[in-house]
């Protein structure tokens, strides 16, 4: 019997599976944060022994019994971050074949039905990542705003909402909803007072500001559907230049929705698909149905040369309610 590891790590929690060949789930375990620009390369190893230790435990296991490992983590981002990621994974003892890759490359592994296409996240943040069909990855910066032109995050979608606020009481836009939303949540007394309360840090919108904002948009008010239009057209468009990258315009692409802001209004998976489809017109929109970790296990069984479309499926039937 051959045994398999999967990790997934992100800027939350680490997760680890352990599985055989025909898709049974031996073993699962779970620790912190697994981001090492979050807690550092030891914060990210600790987590990383906690979770696959955990794994081990439940299978009964030792770490000498793993064939071959597949690990995601947030903030594996350049081939340059290459050893020292590895450097943090070492005092786990693997000694089989290990492969790594962002984490938002294990959507795709986890969510589509071939094991093949786009990732796209939109949660407090938003990422962009591609795997071709012989294993080559595309990508975006990596979630760097601005300067390297990737927005559609939650904080993205407030900021262009604070600006449809300003505009208003500049007289540059429309009224919005949002103003009354936002004096609501800051205690501001009018527009100026937010407005300046915002500049020099005497207010500040949180995460409950994001879910207004959709809610805002479910009302029908015109900027607030404006700002889903406008992040749906930029993560399309993210996605559209990973498909050309890996020269996948004219197939039947499945691009896997991942994170929570893809609950939050309609229009931005209409928006985003509308957009992808000018490119690459077959292309199909998904939602993540799948824990991710799922797609580490697939990414060690791919390279051990293991056909993994079967045994994904069972491997998500195995880790219901986990």
């Amino acid at each position: 019997m051959s045994i398999f590891l999967g990790v997934d790590g992100g800027g939350t929690k680490t997760h680890a599976l352990l599985a055989n060949e025909r898709g049974e789930v031996l073993g699962f375990g779970a620790g912190g944060p697994g981001n090492w620009e979050g807690v550092g390369v030891e914060g990210m190893t600790a987590s990383l022994q906690d979770a696959v230790g955990g794994a081990l435990k439940a299978a009964g296991l030792e770490v000498g019994a793993i064939d071959a490992a597949g690990m995601g983590l947030a903030g594996y981002d350049w081939p340059c971050q290459k050893e020292m990621i590895l450097g943090g994974i070492a005092p786990l003892g693997l000694t089989c074949p290990l492969e790594i890759v962002n984490d938002a490359t294990l959507g795709i592994l986890a969510g589509t039905t071939q094991g093949w296409g786009v990732s796209l996240v939109s949660g407090t943040g938003n990422n962009c990542r591609g795997w071709s069909r012989d294993g080559r990855e595309g990508r975006v910066v990596g979630g760097m705003g601005h300067w390297s032109g990737e927005f559609a995050g939650g904080w993205d979608m407030l900021q262009r909402a604070v600006r449809a606020v300003v505009f208003e009481w500049n007289r540059r836009g429309p009224a919005t909803a949002l103003s009354g939303v936002f004096l609501e949540l800051t205690g501001a007394k009018d527009l100026f007072d937010l407005i300046e309360g915002l500049y020099v840090n005497r207010y500040e919108l949180g995460e409950s500001a994001i879910l207004r904002l959709f809610e805002v948009a479910a009302q029908g008010d015109p900027q607030a559907l404006e700002v889903m239009r406008w992040a749906g057209r930029e993560l399309g468009e993210m996605a559209c230049g990973v498909i050309r990258q890996l020269g996948m315009e004219a197939e039947a692409v499945e691009v896997v929705q991942i994170g929570s802001a893809w609950k939050g209004h309609p229009l931005l998976t209409q928006t985003a698909r509308r957009t992808i489809r000018k490119v690459a017109p077959k292309a199909r929109l998904l939602r993540l149905n799948a824990p991710p970790v799922v797609g580490g296990v697939v990414l060690a069984m791919q390279r051990s040369g293991l056909e993994t479309e079967a045994v994904r499926k069972k491997l998500i039937k195995g880790m219901k309610g986990r």
